[in-house]
Parts: C-alpha cells; sequence; structure tokens
C-alpha cells in the first residue's frame, strides 16, 4: 500500500495543473477595460476565419479569444450590447475595440463613428 507522502507528492503537480487550468479558463478582472471604440462594415474574412456580417453583433480585440462574449456599454449614451469576438484589432493607436455596425447602431455610435466604451468579458 502506498504511503500518504507518496500520493500527495503524485496529486500535487496534478491539483496545482487543474488549478491552473481553470484560472486561465475563467474571465479576469484584466481583461476588462475602457477606451474608444470604432465600428467597421467590411465583408472579407476575419482573423477567426469566418466572413465578416455587419448585421451581426461582432467585435475586432486584439488578444481576447475568439469567441468571448463582451458587454459593450457607450459611456455617453449608457446603451449597451452584448457582441462575440470574431477578429483582430483595431489597428488604429488608442482604440481598444473594433464592432461591427449592428452593434455600433445598438451603441448610439453610427453616426459619429467613434465612441468611448467600457467593456466586460461575459464569458
Amino acid at each position: 500500500m502506498k504511503s500518504l507522502a507518496s500520493i500527495a507528492r503524485v496529486a500535487a503537480p496534478v491539483t496545482a495543473s487543474l488549478v491552473f487550468l481553470a484560472a486561465s479558463a475563467a474571465p479576469s478582472l484584466a481583461d476588462n477595460g475602457c477606451g474608444k471604440a470604432s465600428w467597421y462594415a467590411l465583408h472579407s474574412k476575419t482573423a477567426s476565419g469566418e466572413r465578416m456580417d455587419p448585421s451581426k453583433l461582432t467585435a475586432a480585440h486584439r488578444s481576447l479569444r475568439f469567441g468571448t462574449k463582451l458587454q459593450v456599454t457607450n459611456r455617453k449614451t449608457g446603451k449597451s450590447v452584448v457582441v462575440r469576438v470574431n477578429d483582430r484589432g483595431p489597428f488604429i493607436r488608442g482604440r481598444v475595440l473594433d464592432v461591427s455596425k449592428a452593434a455600433a447602431s445598438h451603441l448610439g455610435m453610427v453616426n459619429s463613428g467613434v465612441a468611448n466604451v467600457c467593456f466586460k468579458v461575459l464569458s
């Protein structure tokens, strides 16, 4: 029969790995942010491989995983929308998100083109 000490030596790294995996899969507060967002309405392929559809509620972010859902709120109007990250960007300094035209419409920023927003990772 194995001693408790030998079982603990084997179980500790496995437990630590599981804790690390669970922590890395969960959204963190560091993934939330505020800054300028712009919108785009191309029909080209996105970085995730799907075709950009301006009528869908999607967004581009520099580093969040594809499929991540974000709640984006226009700081001026208080309007909010949930989008799915499916592309990389924005590539203009000072911007934190590019959203689809549909998402921009929900946020009330189509005419201005740019808005100050905050976003929160939902999943």
